[in-house]
């Protein structure tokens, strides 16, 4: 890992399916990033209410539990709103309106080469905004 890298965002992953969710750890520590996870919204709250250097949220809608995909990636956007949000699911005709403002949808099965970008594209902005 370059020294410009340990200040990169953590990203937190929240997948209810543990193989899903090993594959997307393996997948985003592998691109350089340092990673917390979660199997449902409740212990992902647990989870960024705990790590303050989280910045990122890649969650996947259908889970158990006290609230979806879609209700945390609200939560956090009210809670973190400096978070940034990748939500991810099998589930077809997520409009727009249903999406947490300034996150993004990603049908599964997803590239992961294009999550990778999109992790790194984020950073990127964040670099340079936090530079001005």
């Amino acid at each position: 890992m370059h020294a410009k890298d340990t200040k990169r965002p953590a990203v937190l992953i929240v997948e209810d399916e543990p193989l899903l969710r090993m594959d997307a750890v393996d997948m985003i520590q592998d691109a350089g990033f340092k990673t917390y996870d979660a199997p449902s919204a409740d212990a992902a709250i647990e989870i960024i209410g705990s790590h303050d250097d989280i910045g990122i949220l890649f969650t996947d809608i259908d889970m158990p539990g006290s609230m979806d995909g879609l209700k945390l990636a609200e939560y956090v956007r009210t809670g973190w709103p400096s978070v940034k949000i990748l939500i991810a699911s099998g589930v077809i005709g997520v409009g727009d309106e249903e999406m947490p403002e300034g996150s993004k949808f990603y049908a599964k099965p997803y590239a992961t080469s294009l999550i990778i970008d999109d992790l790194r594209t984020l950073i990127a902005k964040d670099e340079t905004n936090s530079s001005l």
